[in-house]
């Protein structure tokens, strides 16, 4: 009885016998695309087919860096790469590593060195690359002077800011003068002193598109003291100028966008800066204002007139305080000499002599004793009204107990 297998055996055992043969590990396959599909991972799965036959492709992300254009349903195409099994589902397909459109298969492999001998020479660094002004006010262009490239540059420029001044330099882009053209424009454009300059055209196959590929062009652009950006067909061709230059567009639209800014944009930028300075400058006169303000009350109050005024004030109130201490000193010394002056008119003589009573006095003085007199001595006696002269007679001593 024969052996009997499992699917996924068998499948094993063609994948070893497709596995060992060499020619199949790489293999380069012409045909026609179909069943197309670009995955959300990256992954590429398309048919390829010719009039007999078909055979499944695959290419997965990590290879899509070499491949520079979008491929579409019936393109002829060059695929090069693996034969392998998926055990899975027991079919053989290609793992592609490299995608040429039919035909350009020698000048792509020519674009690749020139990008390996460039890259090595430092022309891709990113420190060489010049900023793009963001207010250009003159644009330069080199590109076909008819086209739709240049039709989609101005209907652009015209949209976004009317005022920027555009100047073309019109340039063979195809064929066999296109290469000197472009470099020619480049110089140009450069010399005369624009702002920016946009280098391209619209799309093409990598025939047409050659020009942009050239050595000659990328050190033109590599040289160019103005900062070029590039706008080379498609958004998925990739020519050598754009790997130069100092920014690259997907399309001659989108570089015309980046090259001419808004100016209604700006124009709104500029009203809200206007806005807000005014703001902020009404906003600082009103503080400085205040602080001014603030700064002239502390003169007034600390200025030489106020010191003044307050020392007159303190020199009037010490005048009244002196004033009022002088009218209570002279008050306190009129009352003290009304009091003695009526302690003196109760001690007055005169006072004395208007009750009855008699003041004597001799040549030697009051009288008060009858030992200051004698007989014969001459006395005047003081009364109220008058005076009279007496002769003592007698002194009569008056006796103790009397």
């Amino acid at each position: 009885m024969a052996n009997i297998y499992s699917v996924a055996k068998i499948n094993s055992y063609i994948k070893g016998l497709i596995s060992e043969d060499f020619l199949l590990h790489d293999v380069s396959v012409r045909g026609e695309v179909s069943n197309l599909k670009y995955h959300s991972t990256g992954h590429i799965y398309f048919t390829l087919k010719d009039e007999k036959s078909s055979i499944s492709c695959v290419m997965f992300a990590g290879n899509r860096s070499g491949l520079c254009f979008v491929m579409s349903e019936g393109m002829q195409v060059v695929v090069r790469g693996g034969i392998d099994v998926y055990e899975r589902d027991g079919k053989y397909q290609i793992y592609a590593k490299k995608i040429t459109r039919d035909g350009d298969g020698a000048l792509y492999e020519e674009f690749l060195k020139l990008k390996e001998e460039l890259e090595e020479l430092g022309m891709f660094a990113p420190e060489y690359k010049k900023m793009i002004p963001p207010y250009a006010m003159k644009v330069g262009v080199v590109t076909a002077k008819t086209g739709a490239a240049i039709q989609d540059i101005i209907n652009i420029t015209k949209r976004r800011n009317p005022y920027v001044q555009l100047i073309l330099y019109p340039a063979t882009v195809q064929g066999e003068y296109a290469v000197p053209s472009i470099i020619k424009g480049i110089k140009a454009l450069d010399e005369y002193g624009v702002d920016v300059m946009i280098v391209g055209r619209g799309g093409g196959s990598i025939e047409d598109l050659w020009a942009f590929n050239s050595r000659e062009v990328a050190q033109a652009v590599f040289d160019c003291n103005t900062p070029v950006i590039s706008a080379v067909g498609h958004e998925t061709d990739t020519t050598i100028i754009d790997l130069v230059s100092d920014l690259r567009a997907p399309t001659p639209s989108a570089a015309a966008e980046l090259a001419v800014f808004d100016f209604n944009a700006f124009s709104d930028t500029l009203n809200g800066i206007k806005e807000s300075l005014y703001k902020k400058v009404t906003y600082t006169v009103s503080q400085k204002k205040n602080l001014l303000r603030n700064y002239e009350l502390s003169l007034k109050r600390l200025g030489p007139s106020n010191a003044l005024k307050q020392n007159r004030m303190y020199i009037m109130k010490l005048e009244e305080g002196l004033r009022a201490g002088f009218k209570a000193v002279l008050f306190d010394k009129r009352s003290s000499v009304r009091l003695l002056s009526e302690r003196l008119n109760g001690l007055s003589p005169l006072l004395k002599l208007g009750q009855g009573y008699s003041y004597v006095s001799n040549k030697n003085g009051t009288v008060n004793s009858i030992k200051k007199t004698g007989p014969g001595d001459d006395l005047s006696i003081y009364v109220k009204d008058g005076q009279i002269h007496a002769t003592v007679n007698e002194v009569i001593e008056k006796k103790t107990g009397e």
